[in-house]
């Protein structure tokens, strides 16, 4: 498996090609690539049935490939990553996310943030508001008595556009008004999309605002590496860099603590299966149905502002590996509990802990947390973040 500094140069080229998200790089055509000819792509999505016209605005699929044959499919409906390509150790392909067949449910209730870009504030904000400046936002109470990813209507639920295309790279730009969903300012947001050749999918956030807003964005995507709808993830080998995670209440609003992984079923600093500790008895796995929980990333203090490795799966059977590095403090890890038996792409169902998601990000209820490193975004400040999901994979018999 490559080694961090492999990915750090990565970062560092990814970056170097994305510095304006607003103008397209050369060699790209605005909304122009390959899925432009094909009906149907390496995953079997057929594109006609992404194309519509939602809240007056064109919605079509966006097809990525790289050298290798791995293939990412995007809606600008969401930002939603509907389908990953991935080979195995024998050079077979599977479809590594979870997602449908169609655009029509990923619209209805929410589409479960399958694949989503989520914001302007990814996961809980308690009591569904914060104080700013001695202003009381109040946010929408979509998670009980708390705010969860956005509000009613989030960053997963809107039309983006789409600034430029290429057949490796895609970057999307929308600006969410002052208000929307309670939150103040308007923020300016763009996205990028890099399918590396070396197997990575890198994405790229940048924001500006012009009020003090809290931002903190992420990609929802749920992962199988046994391939999407094929059974649960309870064996599927977890490793997550962290020595701590912060305890939530029975709303999975954090305590305020941070809390040291060691004698939990949240230890995950030795790689050991998923379903392991899955049914712990567990106070906080009570509270989550399982893993729902921020894990504090262990940073590299000669690397404070860089990639920090965040977490690696590997899936035994298979050989794939997925590794996770990112530039945020912290890594949600969830563990699929409120699957359902959900009918996803060709004829496949979701059971209950049949993916992962591993979402970076700042803390859970940080506007309420003045202990926890900010998200608060000011004026003539530019909120730029990092997060690279590489594949690789390992010979029969490897951990």
């Amino acid at each position: 498996m490559k080694n961090s500094y492999y990915f750090i140069a990565l970062l560092l080229i990814g970056l170097s090609l994305n510095q304006n998200c607003k103008n397209p790089r050369q060699g790209e055509t605005l909304l122009q690539n390959e899925s432009t000819v094909a009906d149907t792509t390496f995953s079997g999505i057929v594109t006609s049935k992404f194309t519509d016209t939602l809240d007056g605005k064109e919605v079509r699929p966006y097809i990525l490939k790289n050298a290798n044959g791995m293939e990412a499919v995007f809606t600008n409906y969401g930002q939603r990553l509907i389908s990953l390509m991935v080979p195995d150790r024998n050079g077979h392909f599977e479809d590594v996310v979870l997602g449908f067949d169609s655009l029509t449910p990923y619209t209805i209730n929410r589409g479960g943030f399958f694949g989503a870009t989520v914001g302007r504030y990814g996961n809980r904000i308690g009591g569904a508001a914060f104080e700013l400046d001695g202003t009381t936002y109040h946010l929408a109470k979509n998670s009980g008595e708390n705010h969860i990813h956005g509000g009613n209507k989030g960053f997963e639920s809107m039309v983006w556009d789409v600034d430029s295309v290429s057949k490796n790279h895609i970057a999307f730009h929308r600006i969410s008004p002052d208000m929307e969903e309670g939150y103040p300012g308007n923020l300016d947001v763009h996205v990028s999309y890099t399918l590396s050749d070396e197997n990575a999918l890198i994405i790229d956030y940048r924001a500006t605002t012009d009020k003090k807003t809290p931002v903190n964005l992420t990609n929802h995507s749920y992962f199988n590496l046994k391939g999407a709808g094929e059974g649960d993830v309870a064996t599927q080998i977890m490793q997550i860099n962290a020595d701590s995670f912060t305890p939530v209440d029975e709303g999975l609003i954090p305590t305020g603590e941070i809390r040291s992984v060691q004698g939990t079923p949240l230890d995950f600093r030795q790689p050991k299966a998923i379903g392991q500790d899955m049914e712990a008895g567990d106070k906080q796995m009570r509270f989550g149905h399982g893993y729902d929980h921020n894990f504090v990333l262990n940073k590299d203090p000669g690397n404070a502002d860089g990639p920090t490795f965040a977490a690696r799966v590997v899936e035994p059977q298979s050989g794939r590996v997925m590794e996770v590095y990112t530039t945020e403090p912290g890594v949600q890890f969830y563990g699929g509990n409120f699957l359902s038996g959900q009918k996803g792409k060709n004829g496949k169902t979701y059971i209950r802990r049949g993916a992962f998601c591993l979402e970076t990000q700042h803390f859970p209820d940080s506007p309420n947390r003045k202990e926890f490193p900010s998200t608060i975004l000011s004026p003539g400040e530019l909120y730029h973040t990092t997060t690279i999901y590489a594949f690789d994979t390992m010979p029969s018999g490897g951990r």
